[in-house]
Formats: structure tokens, sequence, C-alpha cells
């Protein structure tokens, strides 16, 4: 429990092998109960969670809550959870949510199986939650120049580009950080969420804020500092990138509609058109003139000039009267306490175990108590 709150946490898992039994082991000790999800890995990830959920599940006493499923009652702080094929990292999240939900969790924890998440910082992640002040929180790598030094410069660049992209498509303006996984959401706003709706893929992080900013949701953003070592990221830019601006295009689409049309409409929507109407027309009057060849060349270039200036005025004022729209539901949360300290980006608490191979005789023991679930649908 965290301040009279029963806190969960989700750890999605996909090839994590390496990491994963040192992000079961380094839990706080206020988490209720933690469900490590295994997205169908392809190397020993499942049997290190095993392993590992076994050792925590030893050592401490968990209350017991009733199985979700109606089957035995759940007396495990550690729950390891398999689905039957690989769904994508936003389908591993949803699973969690829903068992989180379904035991009574009060807050929600996401911590990739990656180890890239300080275990420490997790009382800053969730207060702004806790507090009342927000329904979801989300750690903020970009808040502060020395808080990227961790983060590789394409990354870094990625992220950047993604922010401004989901700050347009999610109509939360302060979000810097629309690629942390590391987050915090109240069970109230999960329970207000349509789960089949949402994205299964990497994109479930900016898909998940458009359908909380429809839902009237505040979002705070939790100043903390980039940790990377030497693992390797799953995602694929070639169908990522792609996917991703599809997914926001259509995201930002229905936002409008929901939020700006369907009781008549709203000044936001009529100037993202107009914006939209300007571009357009101006580049089609500029490559007219640019076929011309009298001196009608140069009047379209000046009528094309004119378009697109109407344009860009149209959207830049859409943008700002949707950043107004949206004030009320910012929430700027204290930072952690190592983003105080100054604490180095790159530090990084060594990991009690990753390997398929690494454990105890107690330890192998153990894990045959645990029982695989292999999860067909959440």
């Amino acid at each position: 429990m965290y301040r009279g709150n029963a806190v969960g946490v989700v750890v999605p898992a996909y090839d994590e092998a390496r990491f994963v039994g040192g992000v079961i082991d380094t839990l706080p000790v206020f988490v209720d109960r933690a469900y490590v999800v295994d997205d169908r890995s392809t190397d020993g990830t499942w049997e290190v969670i095993r392993r590992h959920a076994a050792r925590a599940n030893e050592r401490v006493a968990a209350p017991v809550v009733a199985a979700a499923d109606g089957g035995a009652s759940l007396d495990r702080r550690v729950v390891p959870i398999r689905h039957a094929v690989n769904r994508g990292r936003g389908a591993a999240v949803k699973t969690g949510y829903e068992r989180a939900l379904a035991d009574g969790m009060d807050v929600v924890v996401v911590m990739d199986g990656d180890g890239q998440m300080d275990p420490d910082i997790m009382p800053a992640i969730i207060d702004p939650v806790v507090d009342g002040d927000a329904d979801y929180a989300v750690g903020d790598r970009l808040a502060a120049r020395d808080t990227r030094r961790g983060m590789p410069p394409w990354r870094l660049f990625g992220n950047l580009l993604l922010s401004g992209l989901t700050r347009i498509a999610s109509g939360y303006w302060h979000i810097r950080d629309p690629q942390n996984g590391y987050t915090a959401v109240s069970a109230d706003a999960l329970s207000e969420l349509e789960f089949d709706r949402l994205y299964d893929q990497y994109g479930f992080l900016n898909d998940l804020l458009v359908n909380l900013n429809v839902a009237g949701k505040r979002v705070a953003t939790v100043p903390m500092r980039a940790r990377y070592g030497d693992e390797e990221s799953g995602i694929r830019y070639s169908t990522f990138v792609p996917g991703l601006s599809f997914l926001l295009l259509r995201d930002f689409l229905w936002r409008l509609r929901v939020r700006y049309l369907d009781g008549g409409v709203h000044p936001v929507a009529a100037l993202y058109a107009l914006g939209v109407v300007g571009l357009l027309a101006g580049a089609l009057r500029l490559v007219g003139g640019v076929a011309s060849k009298n001196r009608a060349n140069r009047r379209s270039l000046a009528g094309s000039l004119a378009s697109a200036l109407i344009g860009v005025g149209s959207l830049g004022g859409a943008m700002l009267l949707d950043s107004r729209e949206n004030e009320r539901l910012r929430v700027e949360a204290e930072p952690s306490a190592s983003f105080e300290r100054g604490a180095p980006s790159d530090a990084r608490p060594a990991r009690g175990g990753g390997g398929a191979g690494e454990g105890d005789e107690r330890g192998e023991r153990a894990s045959d108590g645990v029982t695989e679930r292999d999860v067909a649908g959440s």
C-alpha cells in the first residue's frame, strides 16, 4: 500500500531475459501486486519471470484476492502472465491493466521489463495520482538539457519529433516525452476507457493520451532522468514511423470530431479546416504558377504565398486555441528526488539476474509452483 492506496505494477516484457529479473527483484516494498506480462518472447524471458516471481512470492506474503477468472485465489505478490501469441507492447499493458482492475488496485504503474526505469522514483510518478491532482502521470526525460544526457541522439530526435505530433493529436500541449513508458494511472480513469479501441503496438502510449483527452482526464508530467544501458530497442522503425503517423492522424481527426464538432462547429475545428484548405490551395497555385510560361506565373506565385500564409496563420490560431481549451487538463508535477539531486543520467543499479540460466537451487524448485497463464485475449 502507498498512502492508503493499493498499487499495482504492470511489467510488459518481450525478449528481456537479461533485465526482467532485475525489475522484479527491485520492485518497491509498497507495491501490492506486479503483473509481469511476457508477450510470447522468443528467448528465456518466461523462465526468468517465473523464477524471480517465485522468489518474490516466497519472501512476501501477499493478501489473498479472488482471481478474475473465478479460479483459485491469488496469493502472490508477482503474477506471471504469458500471451499465447505475440500481440504487441500495448496489448501486454492492456492485459496487465485488466488484471489490476479486476484485483481492485487503486493506482496502476507501468514499468518496462528492460530495466530502464528507476524503481526508486516510483513515488514521484505515483504522487500526482494519489494526491488527486491528476488522473494519469508520465515521466518526462526531456524536462531539462541535463536530463537528456543518457538518451542516444537518434532516440532523442525521434522523441522530439513524436512529441510534437502527439501534442497536436492529443491536445496535451504540455507533454514533452509521450514515448516514456514510465506511467501511473488511477483505477477510476482506467475503468472509463474502452480497451478494445486502444492500439496494441508501440503507439499505445500516444493512442492512450488521445483517449484520455477525449475522456477529459488530467495528465501530469514528472521530470526524471533518462537511463540507458546496453539493451536494444525492439522498435522496427520501417513500420513504426508510418504506422504511428497514420494512427496519430486518425486519432487527431477523431478527437476533433468528438471534442469540437459533435455539439456544433467549434472555432478550433473551423481554424484547423481553414488552415488545411489554405495550405492546399497555396500548394496547388504554386504548382500551376511554376507550370505557367507567361506573366500569370508571378500572380500565381503571389496568390500561392497569400494562401499559404492564411493557412499557416489559421493552423497557428487553431493550435493556440486548442491549447487554451485543454489548459484545465494540464498538471506540472514535482520532479523526482533523483532529478533534484542531480544524479547522473546514466546511473543504473546492478540488476539482480537476467539470463535464463541464472538462479540458485531454491529458486529453481520454487518456480515449479508458478502457474503459466496463457492469455488468448485481453
